[in-house]
């Protein structure tokens, strides 16, 4: 595979990687970045093109990962079992190695922090959809968040009976109609459906059908 580069040249779909052509054949493509580090005529060794290889492997996986969390946060282990499908989708040998180097990249960067991540999650589960405790440790557990790192952030941040009579209010509007016994139940599934204790439900379904009614006499 050793031999010396012949040509590079910027592909026409993606501008951004250059294929390296060695020897007047097609060897293997690079990030533009990394590839104008190489000129014509240069000799490359089996180890350099592995190294090479290498670096464009990881830069992709890289790239992926940026781009999964761009949408929203993530976890560390929602981006590890993102890069995993990744490799089985394009049969790529992105080795677990890789795949610990582009998160070690991403946490020294920043782009990752399950603390961050945690506090994120509960915030957002918090405001728009709201569930018991458990069901959130449930969820963050799920995503690879340890319990040292949850405890303290839902402890800090997480009332079941808050939580359960704002999920309750936000879903109230749509059973205004309802008499009290139909009310009740819909309520009280829809409520243990979100994690909450039967504890907390019968309390929050008191408040919440005594909002209904003074709602309805205003």
């Amino acid at each position: 595979m050793a031999g010396q580069i012949t040509s590079l040249q910027r592909q026409k779909r993606n501008p951004e990687r250059v294929n390296v052509y060695l020897d007047g054949a097609y060897a293997f493509a690079l990030p533009a970045l990394e590839a104008v580090k190489l000129r014509r005529e240069q000799h490359l060794s089996d180890p350099e093109i592995e190294a090479l290889k290498t670096l464009d492997l990881r830069a992709k996986a890289y790239d992926k990962a940026v781009g999964f969390l761009a949408v929203r946060p993530r976890s560390v282990d929602e981006v590890r079992q993102r890069l995993r499908r990744y490799r089985s989708r394009q049969k790529e040998s992105l080795a677990e190695v890789h795949i610990e180097w582009v998160l070690d990249k991403l946490l020294e960067q920043g782009y990752l922090n399950d603390d961050e991540f945690a506090r994120y999650w509960v915030e957002q589960r918090n405001q728009f959809k709201p569930i018991s405790p458990r069901a959130l440790r449930f969820e963050l557990r799920r995503k690879g968040i340890a319990d040292q790192i949850i405890e303290p952030i839902i402890e800090g941040s997480t009332d079941a009976e808050s939580a359960a009579a704002q999920a309750a209010r936000k879903q109230s509007w749509r059973w205004r109609g309802l008499d009290e016994a139909s009310f009740r139940k819909k309520m009280a599934a829809f409520l243990q459906r979100r994690g909450f204790s039967w504890g907390v439900v019968r309390d929050v379904l008191d408040a919440s059908w005594q909002e209904i009614q003074e709602s309805e006499e205003s």
